[in-house]
């Protein structure tokens, strides 16, 4: 059996790295930018935009990263031990991250959802060996959450729960990736950085990253417009119980976005730039458009948490043949 030092081992780049890596876990990170040249909508010549797909992870969305370091930190901790599951609230991404590095390490897994997430992601925890225990759909997120705390709360002992919205190591998972390969990547040219919030955890490490490089470096977080909408893992943070590792007061600005505003965008990146995204993509694409009319020149980057492909059983869908798609 692959020992947990080897399969958490990281690789020195993609070009420096082994032939084979021992285990998935070390492709996480290390993710492409990708130009926006026809989603620009009135955007001045001298501001580029630049999508950050995390899609590429080999669990399918950003939240690889801190659901590695999250359990990197269990493990170095000795509060994950052999003998206990891995046990956490999630809308899905973070959840699929957990199963897949409880996978590759030999942990059990279970996690706790909202029982109205997409059909795909159902399939996919599943696919990894998780047990999935269904929360209220019409509480959300916060449901999960709460039934989760009531699960651990009976059984203590048995789980190691890393608490993604709690966790510091959430954070630091993006100060130590995503905000070094965004710097690397653009240069050092960023002057923007755009990503939705969730448990808050990729805003904050990114951004604190990045303001350390350059103070100047605007960090935009963009949020539902309420609390009710369609924009499936985005906490409505007024209306929500607020992640202990969200700071709002570290963010330079937050927008608004209305759902039906997201679901365009979807369609339009998928038709115009030819990239098939989520849900909270739209969302975080409709903000960094906001936020480039704003500028004469400058670089935008804006996160894109993950693919579309585990939405297509979605709402996100309904209504696609009346903007010039087909439905099957």
């Amino acid at each position: 059996m692959l020992s947990a030092r080897a399969a958490l081992a990281r690789p020195i780049s993609p070009a420096a790295g082994p032939l084979a890596v021992p285990s998935a876990l070390q492709l996480v990170g290390n993710t492409p930018l990708i130009e926006m040249r026809r989603v620009r909508d009135g955007v001045a010549p001298g501001v580029r935009i630049l999508g950050k797909l995390e899609g590429f992870n080999p669990g399918g969305s950003v939240k690889d990263r801190p659901a590695l370091k999250m359990i990197e930190d269990g493990l170095a901790r000795g509060r994950l031990v052999p003998g206990k599951t891995i046990l956490d609230s999630t809308s899905g991404n973070t959840g699929i991250a957990l199963a897949m590095v409880g996978a590759a390490l030999g942990y059990p897994v279970e996690l706790v959802m909202p029982g109205n997430v997409s059909t795909e992601r159902k399939r996919t925890v599943a696919a990894f060996g998780a047990k999935v225990i269904y929360s209220d759909p019409l509480e959300g997120s916060d449901g999960a959450i709460r039934l989760c705390r009531k699960i651990l709360a009976e059984n203590p002992d048995r789980y190691f729960k890393p608490d993604q919205y709690n966790n510091e190591a959430n954070s630091l998972a993006h100060y130590e990736t995503t905000g070094p390969e965004i710097w690397r990547q653009t240069e050092g040219a960023i002057t923007h950085f755009v990503a939705t919030i969730g448990t808050g955890g990729t805003i904050m490490g990114t951004g604190r990253y990045l303001k350390e490089q350059n103070r100047s470096i605007q960090v935009i977080a963009a949020e539902p417009a309420d609390a009710f909408h369609g924009i499936e893992g985005l906490k409505h943070m007024a209306s929500s119980i607020v992640p202990g590792i969200y700071h709002e007061a570290e963010l330079d600005r937050k927008l608004g976005i209305e759902t039906e505003d997201a679901y365009n965008l979807v369609y339009r990146l998928g038709r115009e730039e030819g990239l098939l995204l989520g849900q909270s993509s739209g969302a975080a694409q409709v903000a960094a458009l906001e936020v480039a009319r704003g500028l004469r020149e400058g670089t935008v980057v804006v996160l894109f948490p993950d693919f579309g492909d585990r939405y297509l059983s979605t709402n996100l869908w309904i209504g696609w043949g009346k903007l010039g798609g087909t439905t099957p």
